[in-house]
């Protein structure tokens, strides 16, 4: 079964590792990659915590809407838990 997720809309400054173009987009966690240290608090120095990484599968419709030229290819990327919230399928 796969689990829908939404990319958190956070615009936190500073090194973060989730692409703006997919912030607020609806998508489909492909598979769980394991847990690596947060590279958001590596960036800096600081000690980090792991947090679990899944690689999130992304229509070109949801991506680029009406602009996508290939509406049903996908797009995957590399999110950490921490930037997804569940949802209902659209």
């Amino acid at each position: 079964m796969t689990q829908t997720v939404r990319v958190k809309t956070l615009m936190p400054p500073g090194h973060v590792r989730t692409p703006a173009y997919l912030r607020g987009k609806i998508g489909v966690i492909e598979r769980s990659l394991g847990a690596f240290p947060n590279p958001e608090d590596l960036a800096y120095g600081h000690s980090a915590a792991a947090k679990p990484l899944h690689r999130v599968r992304f229509t070109m419709a949801e991506v680029w809407g009406d602009a996508a030229e290939n509406p049903d290819d996908t797009l995957d990327a590399e999110i950490y838990e921490h930037w997804l919230d569940p949802c209902d399928a659209p």
